[in-house]
């Protein structure tokens, strides 16, 4: 049996996760901790997940490409169209998106993270990468204030999208980490898309972590 490696509150670990819920997989599901460097360097070289392994026990390590791996297995899922507006949303979104849940993920409820030294590694690691996360979270207001907009202009992109593809695989991943941020404001369609993605991969919303 096939195995993915993960973190549960990695975007890159849900496009994983996603298509394995898509495509009702029989894929087991390994959380790492994240003060567990050592598994990861001894599957792909790096500390770095997600990590699929294959059945015949070689491993792939980067999201899309695990993502389109496991879709070409059987018939496809991801069959809409690209679409290059939402493309260059989640490259617009992405930077105040990251200062805005990163904060708030090393507070959170996740399992990578549930003894001290998991939180203290990721914590230390998330601060190396973005400074005094108190101070991004002081930034709040100013920070969903930038955003809010963007969110707002998903409306007409994802209202009517019926069909999945591997633009859903990169954006419901964004807008699942922004549901652990409070005053993010979802318009309803925006919202009702978001909650049909995660019915539709298994993958909860951070709703209930929102802070």
């Amino acid at each position: 049996m096939m195995k993915l490696y993960f973190y549960e509150h990695c975007p890159f670990c849900t496009r994983a996760r996603m298509i394995v819920g898509l495509k009702s997989l029989p894929v087991m599901l390994q959380v790492i901790m994240e003060s567990d460097a050592e598994t990861p360097l001894r599957l792909i070289g790096k500390k770095a997940v997600p990590i699929l392994q294959k059945e015949d026990g070689s491993h792939i390590g980067e999201s899309l490409d695990i993502v389109r791996y496991l879709d070409g297995i059987g018939p496809t899922v991801l069959v809409a169209p690209q679409d290059p507006t939402l493309d260059a949303w989640i490259k617009e979104a992405w930077p105040t998106a990251l200062k805005l849940f990163i904060p708030r993920f090393v507070q959170a409820d996740f399992a990578e993270i549930n003894t001290p030294m998991a939180r203290e590694a990721y914590r230390l690691r998330e601060e190396q990468a973005f400074g005094d996360l108190e101070a991004l979270r002081g930034a709040t207001s100013k920070l969903v204030a930038e955003l809010q907009p963007l969110i707002n202009d998903l409306v007409p992109l994802v209202k009517d999208r019926t069909t999945i593809g591997i633009n859903d695989v990169t954006l419901w991943p964004v807008l699942r980490s922004l549901s652990i941020v409070r005053t993010v404001e979802f318009p309803d369609q925006v919202r009702d898309y978001m909650h049909r993605l995660s019915e539709a991969c298994g993958v909860p919303l951070l709703f209930n972590q929102a802070a």
